[in-house]
C-alpha cells in the first residue's frame, strides 16, 4: 500500500490553480495557432466582448463599488492561478459546442483544466495505473473505435479521471504521478478493454476566487462523476469528451454545463461487485 498524505487535507485552490496554469503554459501554444488571424477579426471579437460588458453595465446601472469589487476579483483570479479553472468551467462548453457542431460521430465535451499528455501506454487491453487497494468500485469498459462509415480504426484513447475522493493526480498532493491516467492503443479491429475504478463527483476548488464568485452568486460547485477521454485515429478528427454516470444528482445542474445525453454511460453490476459497461467511439474523417 502506498503511503501518502491525504489530498483532502492538503489540496487547495491556489495549488491546483497554479498547477493548471503551469501545465497550460507547458502544453499549449495558443498564440502560434492564431498568429495569422486578421486584425479585422481580432477587432470584431474584442469590440463585441467589450460591447457586451458595456451593455450589462448600462442595463443594470453597475455602481463604482460593484465595478471595483469586480476589478479586485479579476486581479485575484490571476493571483490565484485560477483563470484556467474559470474559463474551463464557465466558458469552454460553448467554444466546444461551436467547434464540433458539424460532426456526425460522437459528441464531445470540454477538456477541463486537468489534462496531462504522455500518460503511460497500456496497449489495447489494460488496467489504469492506481494505488494498491485503490478506493472505488472496479469498472471494466469494453469499447471500439470506428469511423462514421462503421469501419474499425486503429486508434488511441487517453483516459484520465478523479479518484474516489474527487482528486486528480498531478493536481493534488500525495497522489502517484500517473494515478488513474493512461493511454490505450487499439489494433486494426478498433477494440479495447480498460479496467479502472468508478470516479466520484466532486466540487471544483472553492477556497479561491472562483469559490468566492460561487458563494456570492448562490451557486453550487459540484461536477457529476465523469471519465475524461481524448480519442484519436489517423485521418480522423480527434475527440475530446467526458462520459457520465446515470443517477448522479448533478447531471442536470453541472457547474460546467458539460453533460450531454449522448455521453451517458450504462454500467451494469457484476456478481463480484465490479461494474461492466460498453461505450463505442465514432470519429469523423478529416474534411468530411
Amino acid at each position: 500500500m502506498t503511503t501518502m498524505e491525504s489530498p483532502a487535507e492538503h489540496a487547495s485552490a491556489a495549488a491546483s490553480g497554479a498547477s493548471a496554469t503551469e501545465r497550460f503554459h507547458a502544453d499549449k501554444s495558443p498564440f502560434e495557432a492564431v498568429k495569422d488571424t486578421p486584425p479585422e477579426r481580432v477587432d470584431m471579437l474584442a469590440r463585441e466582448v467589450l460591447d457586451a460588458v458595456h451593455a450589462t453595465i448600462r442595463k443594470h446601472k453597475v455602481s463604482y463599488d460593484e465595478y471595483n469589487a469586480l476589478k479586485a476579483w479579476l486581479i485575484n483570479v490571476g493571483q490565484d492561478g485560477e483563470w484556467p479553472l474559470f474559463l474551463d468551467v464557465w466558458v469552454e462548453h460553448v467554444v466546444e459546442e461551436v467547434a464540433t457542431d458539424h460532426r456526425q460521430g460522437n459528441k464531445g465535451s470540454i477538456e477541463g483544466p486537468y489534462y496531462v499528455p504522455d500518460s503511460p501506454e497500456l496497449g489495447a487491453v489494460g488496467t489504469m495505473p492506481m494505488r494498491e487497494n485503490e478506493a472505488g468500485t472496479p469498472l471494466v469498459w469494453d469499447g471500439r473505435i470506428t469511423s462514421t462509415d462503421g469501419k474499425p480504426l486503429a486508434g488511441k484513447i487517453e483516459l484520465w479521471h478523479a479518484d474516489a475522493d474527487g482528486f486528480y493526480s498531478q493536481f493534488a498532493p500525495g497522489l502517484p504521478e500517473w494515478n488513474l491516467r493512461g493511454s490505450f492503443s487499439t489494433g486494426a479491429d478498433g477494440n479495447f478493454q480498460i479496467t479502472t475504478i468508478r470516479p466520484a463527483p466532486y466540487q471544483i476548488p472553492t477556497d479561491g476566487s472562483c469559490g468566492k464568485l460561487i458563494a456570492a452568486a448562490g451557486w453550487h460547485a459540484w461536477r457529476p462523476a465523469h471519465l475524461h477521454v481524448k480519442v484519436s485515429a489517423p485521418g480522423h478528427e480527434s475527440l475530446t469528451a467526458q462520459l457520465y454516470f446515470p443517477g448522479d444528482p448533478h447531471n442536470a445542474d453541472d457547474i460546467a454545463s458539460a453533460v450531454k445525453p449522448e455521453l451517458m454511460l450504462d454500467p451494469q453490476p457484476r456478481p463480484d461487485g465490479s461494474e461492466a459497461m460498453t461505450y463505442y467511439f465514432v470519429l469523423d474523417p478529416v474534411g468530411a
